[in-house]
């Protein structure tokens, strides 16, 4: 059986001995030694001056629309999971959808400006699978309008564009380290900024308000940064371990000519391979493939679906989103994980091609 991914673990002695500190110092929590390190080896090896662990990406997202103060209307994807949504309407926010790019299937900067009006404040965009939104796009549209960026980098660990750590554009970045993520720690996220009053705001909000206003708890334990940490020597094996198999799945698709395509990655960018996503003809099509594989314990995965101007946490009309509608209905993820081999890979694009030489059979 090939599932969709595996959360990949260091060896066991290496987490307990992190663990066995932890035991000795009696400091579970509330910013301890080890939350402090793995900040640390974020900073250096993302390159972003301020960095804050906490306790999902779901948390790191409303921490950021709080510390931006944000009121009112946010213009965002209708192409991310379902927490990039519901942290809005947690935070009492308006989404208001733009939609993607059909070639990136990240937000397109053509659309934002039609969407902005006076109650406008920000833009939330998302990274898809590890790839980038316009950045330098979206980024001048929000200098014109005086507006705050916000990333959704979820899935943006590891991703570079024009030399730089994904993380750190926008006014405020976050990633989610959750056990599904390429880097994680069990449950966890972050925030990255390069503003030290920022910095500053997310530090307090993340711990109660303490240095003054409203906060919340959501400070990573001593126990999920041991994980990080214990993951860290790992980080360019599992880096190489996904490249692998996405080339494998590449040569496969290329020299084979399957009626497939691939999101286009923007110029300048080094992805992580963090999914490895392929668009099928319809979603009749999809289903029919996904049936075939998962009779063969091959189990790839529909995501995102469906747009998120479709889901049920919506009260009320939305405007549609035609191409953010479209993709979710036909866009699928292959299994990607650091304990495939290259023959599985293989397995999984044999049982692909057979799948689809039976539609046109």
């Amino acid at each position: 059986m090939i599932p969709f991914t595996r959360p990949f673990l260091p060896p066991e002695a290496d987490y307990q001995r992190y663990i066995n500190d932890m035991f000795s110092r009696q400091w579970l929590t509330n910013h301890g030694p080890l939350v402090q390190s793995l900040e640390e080896h974020l900073r250096g090896f993302l390159e972003i001056e301020h960095c804050h662990f906490v306790a999902n990406g779901t948390l790191a997202l409303q921490l950021a629309f709080k510390a931006l103060a944000l009121e009112g209307e946010v213009i965002t994807t209708p192409f991310s999971f379902v927490a990039t949504l519901n942290a809005l309407l947690w935070e009492g926010l308006t989404p208001i959808f733009a939609d993607i790019d059909p070639q990136t299937l990240t937000l397109d900067p053509a659309r934002i400006e039609a969407a902005i009006t006076p109650n406008t404040s920000a833009i939330l965009a998302t990274h898809i699978y590890g790839h980038p939104c316009d950045v330098e796009a979206i980024e001048a549209i929000a200098r014109r309008h005086d507006l705050k960026v916000i990333y959704d980098g979820a899935h943006a660990f590891g991703s570079r564009h024009q030399g730089r750590s994904l993380l750190d554009y926008g006014d405020i970045s976050i990633t989610s380290f959750h056990a599904t993520k390429l880097f994680h720690t069990i449950e966890g996220g972050a925030l990255f900024t390069r503003s030290e009053v920022l910095s500053e705001r997310i530090a307090s909000l993340r711990a109660f308000g303490q240095a003054g206003g409203a906060g919340i708890n959501a400070k990573g334990s001593e126990a999920h940064a041991a994980m990080g940490l214990a993951l860290w020597p790992w980080i360019d094996h599992i880096l190489g371990s996904r490249a692998d198999i996405a080339g494998v799945y590449d040569r496969w698709i290329d020299q084979r000519d399957l009626p497939v395509t691939r999101p286009d990655v923007l110029a300048g960018t080094e992805i992580n391979h963090a999914y490895y996503p392929i668009l099928l003809r319809s979603e009749a099509q999809l289903e029919r493939v996904v049936h075939y594989m998962a009779e063969r314990e091959i189990h790839p995965r529909r995501y995102f679906h469906p747009a998120l101007n479709r889901v049920d946490t919506l009260s009320g009309a939305t405007a549609e989103m035609p191409v953010a509608e479209d993709i979710a209905s036909r866009v699928l993820c292959l299994p990607n994980f650091v304990a495939m081999t290259g023959e599985d890979a293989e397995q999984v694009m044999r049982h692909l091609e057979d799948a689809l030489l039976l539609e046109t059979a």
